[in-house]
């Protein structure tokens, strides 16, 4: 358990037992990044089902602002960065990578933040008017298997945190969670779409990029969020 207890330490503001984190202890956390997904999607099914008790979109807003407050805004954050570089880059690969380094945020990430909230309230309240709450519960842990792919895929791009995890994922960790992934399409078969979003993902960055980084896996989670909800809102309406 102690490499939950690392993972969910790093992606979540949730409280956890102190843990004294030695060499690769940190590395190989990143195997249960799908677990603290699930933790995660339990939490925002359960806001928003307490805030449809009242209507709908206080649901939705309510299964926003716990997203938000429970992983910190961190995703959003390399969504943002990824977003400024994109935009000042202009096919510069050393100004894209520089431009991702700086802290600050400009307009692009601003934009990006702000059509990436707008994008989720709607489907969540379209997924909230479903009753789909096993379906929203699910969404986090899909997009977190994202992570273990492109770390096991693309090569970091420089000394950070992807570089950390480079050599942590064995490929039987993927198909582990490729396999807890297939049987819960027993509950929201749609799901399936998450290894598409995944790999679309993966080839932008080797494409545009050639490699991964921190602000990239973060950017990607929220990404394959918002087209997973995006996905099992149109299977709710067609099942």
């Amino acid at each position: 358990m102690k490499g939950f207890i690392i993972a969910l330490q790093f992606l979540t503001r949730l409280p956890a037992p102190r843990m004294d984190v030695k060499g690769d202890n940190f590395p190989h956390a990143m195997r249960w990044f799908p677990a603290v997904g699930l933790v995660i999607g339990l939490i925002l099914s359960g806001a928003a089902f307490t805030g449809s008790l009242i209507d709908p979109w206080t649901g939705a807003l309510a299964a926003l602002v716990a997203w938000v407050l429970v992983t910190g805004a961190l995703h959003l954050d390399g969504l943002s960065d990824l977003a400024d570089a994109s935009g000042a880059a202009h096919k510069d690969r050393e100004r894209f990578l520089a431009v991702m380094a700086d802290p600050h945020v400009g307009s692009f990430g601003v934009v990006a933040i702000g059509l990436q909230l707008i994008a989720k309230i709607i489907l969540l309240h379209g997924l909230i008017e479903a009753q789909a709450w096993a379906v929203l519960a699910l969404i986090p842990f899909a997009a977190r298997i994202g992570p273990l792919a492109w770390t096991r895929w693309l090569e970091p791009l420089h000394s950070g945190l992807a570089a950390r995890f480079a050599k942590a994922i064995r490929l039987q960790d993927i198909i582990g969670w490729a396999a807890v992934l297939s049987a819960s399409a027993l509950i929201a078969p749609f799901i399936l779409i998450a290894p598409i979003l995944i790999a679309l993902w993966g080839l932008w960055l080797h494409r545009a990029l050639g490699g991964v980084s921190g602000d990239c896996h973060g950017a990607g989670i929220e990404l394959v969020e918002t087209g997973l909800l995006a996905a099992l809102l149109i299977g709710t309406r067609l099942l």
